[in-house]
């Protein structure tokens, strides 16, 4: 039988006069019979009091003694498993502390006297007393400031003091939290406290006199802020993802939510409760999850996830304080998505049971059938990828069905060619799986399997020669016309009534022919067996074989002749030219005989010199050194330099042997100590290397491309020259440079000048205008210039003295004209002019007026003018 400890509790508070309540109370016990039983307490009065898990009872406001107290609390306890209830009463009273007055009275802190012992000259201190903690709950409501505690000295009684507090929250920061009545004693709050920001605070009483002078000890105050559950709950995600296979078991753990409380955690403002409130979507069951309402930890709780059916569900957790009281606790919510992962519980089906393809025979790699399946496991994931296999239908190995990456189907594709004579049809059988085993406890279904029927398309094919290449070996020299053999090709279309036509496809000698209708091959010319075409004694020739299928096929077939050799070749002499000294010491020449046929129809040769040529046999003499060598030497000791042509007959060793007369060509020459002919020395002493002269030609090259780029400078440069001309040198652009031209004549007389112009200057035509840009060198700029006084136009001007003059006298009143006058060369010169003379013209201001003296400053091109007009008489 379980039962409470206790049938009635007493609880003593402390009597403090501002009323904030010290418990002293015993803790409620619980006595379970050693069961190990989970109880949880209650007070019927949740609005003065809480039970702390450990039964401990704590006020959650200010009692005031003089009036009475709420009591009896009842207090429950509740078997958390079997729901059964058991009650117990709290007696509450008050007392007061060790030091202070009586509980009609201020509470007080008195600073503890020192006694000394009578006879002794060391005197004992007693020990301080220890002050118990001063709880001040947080977020008090005031009215502020509100009286804590009164600190007194005994010494009050006799003198003035002065008492004051020190440390964090009265002189220290957070400073003006707490501050004293220096002289009451009175200890007071300013402000609401924050429990979660300070818990406690650790102040220092002290008593001093007015001089400053301490009296007592300084004494330790302790102030706990209590809790209060101001806070709620704060998931640390908002929102919780999670994952579970389908098909798990009740009590599979998915994933685990937290929630964080600022308020004490010893207390039940800080102890969380985690329920679930929603679970959307509800169906198989309503219920497919629970949470550990102390740890958070989200577990399936029924059967029947299945991803096909439900994929995701979403579910609405709520954490709250005081140990999830809904009465009074703080809660929060939060979501949590748990996905349903997939598993392989769903084989792939074919969609039909049988399917259907053909090909043509001798094809590969050609797709014969699409395979199709359904699989309602997640998509391209392990466990709906689907491999298969074949396994019936196909002993050779002719098929392989390789899956469709992008549409999972299987594609049955040929990977051996088919003979259609052989086989016209197969029916192969295939069975779908994943590329992951089932879920144990899910089996293969019957429409996992399917049959493929293949039929094979008959086509035309190439006749083929059998032996392929074919080999004949034949004596060379046969004549023309010569039967050498049948060389004819097999049709493998059985089944199809074809005729094969031949014909020659490779023949580089020409040698050969074949019967379009029987394959009969005859030559065409004499087989020879030294031939170029003819490699190793091997001569190669191709024929074709075609048939009159539709369309036609075609194939080809190699006949591969061996060639005897016949003594059909006589040798010949090599090399066909020598040297040899006057004087020869040692005089003999070695030759060589060549055969081109093998042997025995070839070597050892016989050497021998024409009897019927006696000066031949006279200077000469051949002698054979071995089977195919033999040594040419003179007679004589002496023979003029000159060339000789040596007639040499030479004989093979063939059965019907054949001989040759080759003519060997010796130059005799003059020779060095060395035996080498000297007049080849001087020969090519004379001569040239090829590497010299394509030096030579490199350097006539490179003396042409210099001479071609100093012409074409030259021509440039003769350019620049009559550009230069043209142009003013900035250093000498004044109006006093005398031009000179190049081009001189005799009077007006012999030139073609119109002086009608000079005589009428206003009459001239505007086409008579020269064009912009043909400018004489002494003009003035094209560019915009100021604008001049019009100049009045003589009323006559007939007589060009007459236009000069104006000319002159409106530049001497124009006050923009240039310091300097400008000297105007005109392009006609002689005598004889019918201008008359200019002599007599002279400008309104004298000249002898002006000192030209300056122009000695301007350089020598200047000084004659300064002579002229610098008023020196000589």
């Amino acid at each position: 039988m379980l039962a409470l400890c206790v049938c009635v509790c007493v609880c003593v508070f402390r009597s403090l006069p501002n009323k904030i309540p010290l418990p002293f109370c015993p803790p409620v016990k619980f006595i379970d019979c050693d069961r190990g039983v989970q109880v949880r307490f209650q007070c019927s009065k949740p609005a003065d009091f809480r039970v702390e898990m450990d039964g401990v009872v704590h006020a959650l406001h200010s009692f005031n003694p003089t009036t009475a107290l709420p009591s009896p609390v009842v207090i429950t306890a509740q078997d958390e498993t079997t729901k059964e209830r058991w009650q117990t009463e709290v007696l509450l009273l008050f007392t007061t502390l060790p030091g202070a007055s009586a509980p009609d009275g201020p509470l007080e802190i008195v600073f503890p006297r020192r006694h000394a012992d009578s006879g002794s000259a060391l005197s004992r201190v007693k020990r301080d007393w220890v002050i118990p903690p001063i709880n001040v709950p947080e977020n008090a409501r005031g009215p502020f400031p509100q009286l804590l505690v009164t600190i007194r000295s005994d010494h009050d009684k006799h003198r003035s003091l002065r008492y004051s507090v020190t440390g964090p929250g009265a002189d220290q920061p957070p400073t003006g939290i707490f501050f004293i009545n220096p002289v009451s004693g009175e200890l007071s709050v300013s402000q609401p406290l924050d429990r979660e920001h300070i818990p406690n605070f650790h102040l220092r009483a002290h008593a001093v006199d007015l001089n400053g002078n301490q009296v007592e000890n300084p004494i330790d105050i302790v102030i706990n802020v209590i809790d209060m559950n101001d806070n709620r709950p704060e998931f640390v995600h908002q929102m919780w993802n999670g994952t579970v296979p389908e098909g798990s078991k009740p009590g599979t753990s998915v994933m685990t939510v937290t929630a964080i409380d600022k308020d004490d955690p010893k207390t039940q403002n800080g102890q969380l409760r985690y329920k679930i409130l929603s679970q959307t979507p509800e169906n198989p069951n309503p219920s497919m999850f629970t949470i550990n309402n102390k740890t958070g930890n989200i577990i399936t709780m029924a059967a029947g996830l299945d991803r096909e059916k439900v994929p995701q569900y979403t579910l609405i957790i709520q954490a709250t304080d005081m140990e999830g009281t809904q009465l009074y606790g703080l809660s929060n919510t939060a979501t949590a998505v748990i996905r349903v992962t997939d598993i392989n519980d769903n084989p792939p089906e074919f969609t039909s049971d049988m399917f259907y393809g053909e090909v043509p025979e001798n094809r590969v790699n050609v797709i014969v059938a699409n395979l199709t399946v359904t699989d309602k496991d997640q998509p391209n994931t392990p466990a709906w990828n689907a491999v298969y296999k074949i396994t019936g239908g196909d002993p050779t190995g002719r098929f392989s069905v390789p899956t469709d990456p992008m549409t999972n189907e299987g594609l049955v594709t040929v990977v051996k060619p088919i003979d259609y004579e052989i086989s016209r049809t197969f029916v192969l059988t295939v069975v779908a799986a994943n590329e992951v085993p089932l879920d144990q406890n899910i089996h293969r279904s019957r429409q996992s399997t399917a049959t493929v029927s293949i039929k094979v398309i008959d086509v035309n094919e190439s006749p083929y020669f059998d032996p392929n290449p074919k080999n004949i070996r034949l004596e060379e020299g046969m004549v023309t016309d010569s039967m050498l053999t049948t060389f004819t090709a097999q049709d493998p279309d059985r089944f199809m009534q074809q005729s094969i036509r031949y014909s020659k496809l490779y023949d580089p000698a020409g040698w050969l022919r074949i019967d379009p209708g029987n394959g009969r091959v005859t030559t065409m010319a004499v087989l020879d067996r030294e031939s170029p075409y003819v490699s190793n004694n091997m001569y190669n020739a191709t024929f074709l074989a075609t048939d009159n299928g539709s369309p036609p096929a075609s194939g080809t077939g190699t006949l591969q002749i061996f060639l005897l050799d016949i003594n059909d070749n006589a040798p010949y002499v090599f090399p066909s030219e020598a040297e040899v000294c006057e004087k020869p010491e040692p005089n003999g020449i070695n030759i060589t005989a060549v055969d081109p046929d093998l042997s025995p129809n070839a070597g050892p040769f016989a050497f021998d010199l024409p009897d019927r040529q006696p000066d031949v046999t006279r200077n000469w003499t051949i002698t054979r050194l071995s089977g195919d060598v033999a040594q040419l030497s003179l007679r004589i000791g002496f023979l003029e330099s000159g060339v000789y042509e040596i007639p040499i007959v030479i004989t093979d060793s063939g059965n019907l042997p054949m001989f040759n007369t080759s003519y060997l060509r010796v130059k005799v020459c003059q020779c060095d100590h060395n035996g080498d002919c000297t007049d080849r020395q001087h020969i090519v002493a004379a001569g040239l290397g090829t590497g010299a002269i394509i030096a030579i030609l490199l350097c006539i090259i490179v003396l042409l491309i210099l001479v071609l780029l100093f012409v074409v400078w030259m021509k440039r440069r003769d350019k620049e020259r009559q550009a230069k001309q043209l142009l003013i040198d900035p250093e000498d652009d004044v109006r006093d440079n005398i031009l000179k031209y190049d081009e001189e004549g005799g009077g007006e007389e012999d030139q073609d000048y119109d002086l009608s112009q000079l005589q009428q200057p206003d009459t001239m035509e505007p086409e008579a205008i020269k064009p912009v840009g043909i400018r004489r060198l002494d003009e003035r700029p094209l560019h915009p210039e100021p604008q001049y006084p019009v100049r009045s136009a003589a009323p006559h001007p007939g007589d060009i003295g007459d236009f000069i003059h104006e000319g002159l006298k409106a530049a001497d009143n124009d006050p923009t004209a240039p310091p300097y006058d400008s000297l105007l060369v005109f392009d006609y010169e002689g005598s004889g002019s019918t201008a008359g003379s200019l002599s007599s013209i002279n400008s309104s201001s004298s000249g002898g007026d002006q000192d030209y003296d300056y122009l000695n400053d301007w350089g020598p091109r200047f000084r004659k003018l300064a002579d002229m007009y610098g008023g020196n008489d000589e």
